[in-house]
């Protein structure tokens, strides 16, 4: 999925610095941010107080849609680099193209991931007829270094594991939690795990103390070490933690993001991370007037043009804490 804010601003992301290594209740709220010509999402990463969680840098919650009659998502074909983007659907259909040929139609809880590695092109639509109503999440996912000049890959797992307790059912989309293994390709050590949890249902999983966490709120409500995490918002948890008490006080569905903390520092603009101002500019160029992200192939539009990148270079912001 693309960010396809007109005024895309830099972020700087990445770095120690920016970890809680402790145990903490933050809860984020999101931005809105309207996605094509039917869809809007709520923004979780990067947040003014929070730019990433683990590798994990970007998060766009969005729906339950009502697009029966409507285009749906439509995101025309516009340029990554430096990340991986991770598909999830609880409802709807999401059909994906790129520059390296694929074509994927993907549906709920199937895992559609796209490596940009070096350079990558996309686009995301809702197919023609499509069902009623749309909902999931889309991610993004640093590469360190030694990955994101690698080969642009596009990989679709209709078959994942999972974890269960009574009351839970916890779908590991990325990663690994409690011992299940994602199928999907990682650079990082990472966790991202689908929780569906039926009311009154109460659950303890056992977490890394190494990683920092974050629970993203899908449907329902569910108190999260206590704390109510309603739909559209995120609780950021620091580092430190060895299990993540559970409740539900309804049928209810979270999204649990967590990681080794990213040591490199990023820039972030746009659809594209790199490591200088001067290499997404270059990028930037690259988009507008070469063939560097390839074509893709069978979308009914034109592609999305990149807007102004402003010209100061970010500085390192320092800590956040």
């Amino acid at each position: 999925m693309s960010n396809l804010d007109r005024q895309a601003v830099p972020s700087l992301c990445g770095g120690r610095g920016f970890v809680v290594a402790e145990p903490v209740r933050e809860l984020l709220s999101p931005r809105r941010v309207p996605l094509g010509e039917s869809t809007e999402v709520r923004r979780l990463l990067p947040n003014l107080g929070r730019r990433m969680v683990g590798a994990w840098a970007f998060v766009d919650h969005y729906g339950p849609d009502d697009i029966a009659g409507e285009p749906g998502m439509q995101v025309p074909p516009h340029p990554h680099m430096g990340l991986q983007t991770v598909s999830w659907l609880h409802e709807g259909e999401v059909l994906h193209r790129d520059s390296t040929g694929s074509l994927a139609l993907v549906r709920p809880r199937e895992l559609g991931l796209m490596t940009s590695g070096r350079a990558i092109s996309h686009s995301e639509e809702s197919p023609v007829p499509h069902p009623r109503f749309l909902h999931g999440a889309q991610l993004w996912v640093a590469l360190p270094d030694s990955a994101r000049h690698t080969e642009p890959r596009f990989e679709h797992h209709t078959d994942l594991p999972a974890v269960t307790a009574p009351g839970l059912t916890a779908t590991v989309i990325l990663g690994a939690l409690d011992g299940a293994v994602s199928p999907g390709v990682v650079h990082t050590p990472l966790t991202g795990a689908d929780l569906t949890l039926t009311r009154g249902a109460e659950a303890r999983l056992p977490l890394d103390p190494d990683f920092e966490y974050a629970v993203l709120a899908m449907s329902g409500e569910t108190h999260v070490d206590s704390v109510p995490v309603l739909p559209g918002s995120m609780l950021y948890l620091g580092c430190g933690r060895t299990e993540l008490p559970l409740r539900a006080e309804s049928d209810a569905a979270v999204m649990l993001l967590g990681g080794e903390p990213f040591d490199e520092e990023i820039v972030m603009w746009w659809n594209l991370i790199g490591r200088t101002h001067e290499e997404i500019a270059e990028a930037r160029e690259a988009w507008m007037t070469g063939t560097r992200f390839g074509e893709v192939k069978g979308y009914a539009g034109d592609r999305l043009p990149a807007p102004e990148l402003p010209a100061t270079p970010l500085k390192p912001r320092g800590r956040v804490r």
